[in-house]
């Protein structure tokens, strides 16, 4: 008997060691989910840090189905009931992926302010469960005795202050369509502004007033971001702190268990053997990069409370603007959509309704209340620190300034230069509660445009810039298609600018005797102009037309680029094959004019009634044949034309033509600067300014050149500027 129980005892503990095989497996899993939680938000930080956004916008660890995945994985120690976890590590491990989770839902508030919704719905629903699944574990382990008594003050705290954030976050999630709608109307009011203030200096327009276009809309663009403007509210502020003071508690854990550990073989004793250490030190690292974030935004309402100054009373200071119950008011106030039969459940269920948002109001004005208490507390706190501060620069700046007066001043108007007179608090986009808050964000992103000129400047296109120079005027535009050449249809295809300037490129690049570094330089000036080419004509084109026109410039520049190939044609070997200019000349015009016949032929009524829908190899020889036929006529009337003297004018040729093109290059910045979709609007005047920066100097050359009268939407088409030019040419003639 006493045999048979021991073999039982055997067996049973065979098993159980078997049951825990897998642990250390499971605690590397954690550890690799907390990993890459951390190292998202160390790239949010990194990001923010870079582009000097120290509210540290949500770019990478973000409130999503992936996120959640991920720490669900992470949290997979606090919900574990079934093993037993008594070693000093495991009850911290414990304690760091609850203070992980915390920082966690600290950092996801910005991200709220990007997402619609519904996500929102679907996303702060799975974060409920989720939630309300930990406290729960944590609550029964601490009921069970699993949590030892050890660290049973500090699980307390953080699933306190976790249970707070998260309240917190979901109250200020009913506030973002809400804050979205305000700031749409305010930007719809002030670009009306800034675009009456561009149509008004259309007329005069240069690269400074440009600028300060951009400058403008990004003001527009960055108050108005909707991450920004969660980012800056007091809840987000408030959970900052609440984030740090978790970070604390676990530090102070940590310190006093590693300081009144003395057994160390008992210390790491672990189901989940060394993996339990390596989860430790990762989440605490993630809590400690994930606090980053949140604490620069509280720290940064601080100071901006602090430069703000007195002068509101308490009461007012700690009211609740209307936005923030707006909402749930509008909820209140409205029928439900359910059907119900009967008056006495109808008014049941609207009596049960209303009681529940006035608690839901009454919670939010809490909230927001204790927000601002927080912030209160913080300033009064920090301000005789700051005081001190303050003083020692106001001191330091008189015993140091005052020898060196006058050469301050003019420094300090060479470092603002004509950025410090533009003024841009009315482009500021703030809610309500936030007036004395614009002054301040003005002054933070100011010249914040600035280091996007700068990296636009980086990349400048020189070849470019060096083949527009050459231009004399637009000439170019008018010769390049002669209205002598006979026309192989009853309706001429339309020209747009990227593919006359492919086809006069292609022809370039086939004359004989051209040396090498000629055709590499104007190829690589046209890689860099072409770029340009496709802004101007995907955001001119706005009713899409001539979409198959440009694709066929792009798909043959493609080809002439890479293989100097056009339509499989070797343009290197017909260059060393041809004795003279018109031999290739009349070789490319053949070949095009067979390729435009040979579609004709077989063409259907659908493309006989709509040439704009033509094949894209039809297209291009269509546009080979007629530049063909036109240099042919000229090449005729001069026949003491060199080859080298026929590369140079189509160089011109080009040269024009790109010119003309990127007198449109404003307009565009312009359209890049407005963007409808609130969400979008930072990137794109971030891209306008990209843009402007690599073609200021270009720019600044065209700016000097006598543009034709042509009203913006007519100078978006090659076709106007040729019948305008022509025009003029004829009364020069007569």
């Amino acid at each position: 008997m006493v045999h048979d129980e021991h073999n039982w005892h055997y067996k049973q503990a065979l098993q159980d060691a078997k049951n825990k095989t897998p642990m250390p497996w499971i605690g590397i899993y954690v550890a690799v989910a907390s990993l890459i939680c951390s190292l998202a938000m160390a790239a949010d930080v990194f990001h923010g840090f870079r582009h000097k956004k120290l509210w540290f916008p949500c770019k990478f660890f973000v409130l999503n189905a992936a996120s959640l995945t991920l720490l669900s994985v992470a949290m997979k120690l606090p919900t574990d009931l079934s093993t037993d976890m008594p070693g000093k590590v495991d009850q911290l491990a414990k304690l760091s992926s609850t203070t992980f989770l915390s920082t966690a839902i600290g950092n996801f508030m910005p991200s709220l302010g990007s997402i619609d919704d519904k996500d929102i719905f679907m996303n702060i629903t799975a974060l409920t469960i989720f939630v309300i699944t930990i406290l729960t574990n944590i609550c029964i382990q601490l009921g069970t005795g699993l949590l030892s008594n050890f660290l049973r003050v500090e699980h307390t705290a953080v699933i306190f202050c976790m249970l707070v954030l998260f309240v917190i976050s979901s109250f200020s999630a009913l506030t973002v369509s809400t804050t979205k709608k305000h700031i749409q109307m305010k930007y719809t009011d002030v670009h009306k502004k800034a675009s009456s203030e561009v149509s008004e200096e259309t007329e005069t327009f240069t690269v400074e007033k440009l600028k300060e276009n951009v400058k403008k809309y990004w003001m527009m663009a960055e108050t108005g971001n909707p991450q920004f403007v969660m980012a800056r509210s007091v809840t987000c502020s408030a959970s900052g702190a609440i984030c740090s003071l978790t970070t604390f508690i676990l530090a102070e854990a940590e310190i006093r268990t590693f300081l009144t550990s003395t057994n160390y073989p008992y210390y790491f004793n672990s189901d989940y053997k060394s993996s339990i250490f390596f989860v430790l030190v990762i989440q605490s690292i993630g809590v400690l990069i994930g606090t980053i974030g949140p604490t620069f935004r509280w720290f940064t309402a601080i100071r901006s409370k602090l430069s703000e100054g007195r002068g509101k009373s308490s009461k007012s200071v700690l009211k609740a603007e209307k936005y923030w119950m707006e909402r749930l008011v509008w909820w209140r106030e409205s029928p439900l959509a359910l059907r119900i039969r009967g008056q006495k459940r109808r008014k049941v269920v609207h009596i049960t309704k209303n009681l529940i948002l006035d608690f839901c109001i009454n919670v939010q004005k809490v909230i927001v209340a204790a927000s601002k208490s927080v912030l209160l507390v913080s300033v009064l706190l920090i301000n005789p620190l700051w005081s001190c501060f303050h003083y020692y620069r106001v001191l330091k700046r008189k015993l140091v300034s005052k020898p060196s007066a006058s050469n301050n001043n003019t420094g300090s108007e060479s470092e603002f230069g004509p950025n410090a007179k533009l003024d841009l608090s009315c482009y500021v986009l703030y809610l309500e509660g936030e007036e004395e808050l614009a002054l301040q964000i003005m002054k933070n992103y100011r010249n914040a445009t600035d280091h996007f000129l700068l990296n636009g400047r980086k990349k400048h296109p020189k070849y470019l810039k060096q083949l527009v120079e050459k231009s004399t005027g637009f000439m170019g535009v008018a010769k390049f298609d002669s209205d002598r050449v006979p026309s192989l249809n009853s309706e001429e295809l339309p020209n747009y600018w990227s593919l006359p300037v492919v086809t006069l490129t292609t022809i370039a690049i086939a004359l004989p005797n051209i040396g090498n570094h000629e055709v590499d330089r104007l190829l690589r000036s046209i890689s860099e102009g072409l770029l340009y080419v496709s802004h101007v004509e995907k955001f001119l084109d706005g009713k899409g037309e001539m979409v198959n026109i440009r694709n066929a410039a792009n798909i043959v520049w493609l080809e002439v680029d890479l293989f100097r190939k056009w339509l499989n044609e070797d343009l290197q070997k017909m260059a060393l094959e041809r004795k003279t200019s018109k031999e290739t000349l009349e070789r490319l015009g053949d070949i095009a004019k067979n390729i435009v016949m040979e579609f004709k032929t077989n063409m259907t009524g659908d493309l006989k009634e709509n040439h704009l829908n033509w094949p894209i190899k039809a297209i291009a020889a269509n546009s080979m044949y007629r530049v063909n036929q036109t240099l042919l006529l000229d090449h005729i009337c001069n026949n003491d034309e060199t080859d080298e003297r026929l590369f140079e004018q189509l160089s011109v040729m080009i040269a024009d033509i790109l010119g003309a093109c990127l007198t449109n290059l404003p307009r565009v910045i312009n359209m890049k600067c407005f963007c409808s979709a609130i969400e979008k609007r930072e990137k794109s005047v971030q891209h306008a300014a990209h843009l402007l920066g690599e073609t200021e100097e270009i720019l600044e050359v065209l700016q000097h050149y006598e543009l034709p009268p042509l009203n913006p939407d007519e100078a978006a088409y090659i076709d106007e500027w040729r019948a305008l030019i022509k025009q003029e040419m004829q009364i020069t003639i007569v």
